[in-house]
């Protein structure tokens, strides 16, 4: 799986790279079909301590995953992007077995 990372406006460091690979490598265990993550790390200038945002889109042969989520710190906000994307990606290979 082709995994990019984008950190914008800022350079992130190697661990938190590492945490994010091995995070979205897990979801290979749901789905083979992924063909590649795209990820956007960005700092949000609101003055709200809530100001870390991670992105994620998943590639999948006929149609993408995407979900973002806003937290204290970009682990936490991977943690939680990373389960909306199981969750879809559980439903959507639920829905393939069904047909």
């Amino acid at each position: 799986m082709n995994i990019q990372i984008h950190s914008v406006h800022f350079d992130a460091d190697v661990k938190l790279l590492d945490f994010i690979h091995e995070k979205v490598k897990k979801l290979v265990q749901i789905d083979e079909k992924i063909l590649g993550a795209e990820i956007f790390l960005r700092l949000d200038n609101n003055q709200n301590t809530e100001n870390k945002l991670t992105e994620i889109r998943l590639l999948i042969s006929g149609n993408d995953l995407f979900a973002k989520k806003q937290c204290k710190s970009f682990e936490e906000a991977t943690d939680q992007t990373v389960d909306a994307l199981r969750r879809q990606l559980t439903k959507l290979k639920g829905k393939k077995v069904n047909r």
